[in-house]
């Protein structure tokens, strides 16, 4: 447990020192609670997010960085992009089987900004409402069918 919380200090410094454009982490919640974040995302200028405002939550298990945090949209604007259910689910490899300890929150927000500015056309996934419906809260108790593996 001391290694997983000095190694979220040590990512939470970073970010804070020297942030990503359009990431910005609020501290206020992480002082409450270590093992939880919430992540300010901007959508890129020349996207189809350009101006837009979304929030990632972060929830960081007994076994980070060994296992994968569960992280998906919350708040009032969930992006409308193929990878992205309307509960915040977020269908990224890297989230789930692609994880990696050498990962951090900083690489995880990048991924999600770069997947968000190569959307061409703002939609559902199109199991979305089957989905919402049947899936559990935890976006980590999924077993991720990726859409695009079928091209």
């Amino acid at each position: 447990m001391a290694s997983m919380e000095k190694r979220l200090q040590k990512e939470l410094q970073a970010l804070l020192k020297d942030p990503p454009h359009g990431v910005k982490v609020d501290a206020q919640s992480i002082y409450k609670n270590l093992s939880e974040w919430i992540v300010d995302l901007d959508g890129a200028p020349g996207t189809l997010f350009e101006g837009e405002k979304f929030q990632l939550g972060f929830k960081f298990g007994s076994r980070y960085p060994f296992d994968s945090p569960q992280v998906m949209f919350i708040g009032e604007n969930i992006p409308l992009h193929p990878h992205v259910y309307s509960n915040g689910h977020i269908c990224l490899s890297i989230l789930t089987d692609d994880w990696s300890p050498a990962l951090s929150v900083q690489s995880v927000c990048l991924s999600i900004v770069s997947m968000l500015s190569s959307c061409k056309e703002k939609k559902r996934p199109p199991d979305d409402s089957f989905y919402v419906k049947t899936c559990s809260k935890n976006p980590k108790k999924t077993r991720w069918w990726y859409h695009d593996d079928t091209v």
